[in-house]
């Protein structure tokens, strides 16, 4: 039932006993869907790896509940956590985002296309629009969408863990072929440039979506060309202004995420104000991770107190911390990660 080695590879010890007082709800109201159909009571594979099903050979349905999904859910119950990855869960490191009561979360993984190539990401450009990715891609979409007709509580589906939702023809396909019932609500992170273009062919979607994030890891044309490889200043900015009348219409929460790194710290100031020009309602400063496909990673870990630059983003990043909500003063900034690690 649990695959050991798996454990082993991402460093876990299943043997731990955390004695948390807290309830994480992830185990209990979250389900993820990779590529592959393997399916996680999480919102990522590596904070708590083990799969409790795969959509290709079993129906989501005998999925959830499964013995397997049922011990994930014992290890939270008993406050061991033992087979959540503590050194990589932000929420387990950093204490954040426990919030409970949540409607039931299934987040898409089902295709990694993309129409861009950031460094930070990806070594080379991935885009399924044949083949066996994207006819497997289709068919956990088609099975998907036949269990949402089916489910009758109230759920949020998240399109844009892997790849971008609007670039994506297996993801497009989902969302014209998706039930338009009022228990179904919808949540996107995209790179943006897209949006304008296709949002008006999935009005399902965007009249029932709850959140939409843009990853934009650029407050200037130079820095963003330079880490969206194959995209154009010009071009987020028009998409970013669309978004901003979408949300006027339809009144999703507006949401901005920067990956801060070597090539862009200097701008956290300036993306924050991008964010308010566009009447964003929240900018994320997130850590850029090792997901290793970098082959020069020490030069780009800013954050390690050892690189030439530490100080300088340290330096930069003060001038940052008036405007967090660490002390409630802006509910609009939020970076936990990089001020803990920064103080």
């Amino acid at each position: 039932m649990i695959n050991k080695r798996l454990f082993e590879h991402y460093g876990i010890d299943t043997t731990k006993d955390l004695g948390m007082k807290q309830r994480c709800p992830r185990p209990f109201d979250t389900v993820l869907i990779d590529k592959m159909g393997s399916c996680y009571a999480c919102e990522c594979q590596s904070w708590l790896p083990q799969s409790i099903g795969n959509l290709q050979v079993k129906e989501l349905q005998d999925i959830l509940g499964s013995p397997t999904h049922r011990l994930l859910q014992s290890s939270i119950e008993d406050g061991s956590f033992r087979y959540c990855n503590n050194k990589r869960c932000p929420h387990l490191m950093h204490g954040v985002g426990w919030e409970e009561g949540r409607s039931f979360q299934l987040r898409l993984a089902i295709d990694d296309s993309c129409n861009l190539r950031c460094p930070s990401c990806r070594k080379s450009m991935i885009f399924h629009k044949e083949g066996s990715a994207y006819n497997l891609g289709i068919k956990l979409a088609d099975k998907i969408n036949d269990w949402l007709w089916e489910y009758k509580h109230p759920i949020q589906v998240h399109m844009g863990s892997d790849g971008d939702p609007f670039a994506s023809h297996v993801y497009r396909h989902f969302m014209r072929q998706t039930p338009r019932t009022d228990n179904i609500t919808y949540s996107i992170l995209t790179n943006g440039l897209m949006f304008k273009d296709f949002h008006n062919h999935v009005p399902k979607v965007i009249e029932n979506l709850k959140e939409l994030g843009v990853s934009i890891d650029g407050a200037s044309k130079e820095t963003y060309e330079k880490l969206r490889l194959g995209g154009r200043w010009e071009k987020i900015l028009e998409g970013l202004e669309c978004m901003a009348e979408q949300k006027q219409k339809h009144g999703f929460r507006f949401i901005l995420h920067f990956v801060v790194q070597k090539g862009n710290y200097h701008e956290m100031e300036d993306i924050i104000q991008l964010g308010k020009d566009y009447g964003a309602d929240r900018v994320w400063l997130n850590k850029i991770e090792d997901w290793q496909v970098m082959d020069n990673w020490g030069e780009q870990d800013i954050f390690n107190e050892l690189h030439p630059l530490n100080k300088d983003f340290i330096n930069k990043f003060e001038k940052v911390i008036p405007m967090l909500d660490h002390e409630g003063k802006s509910p609009m900034v939020q970076a936990p990660l990089l001020y803990k690690k920064s103080s």
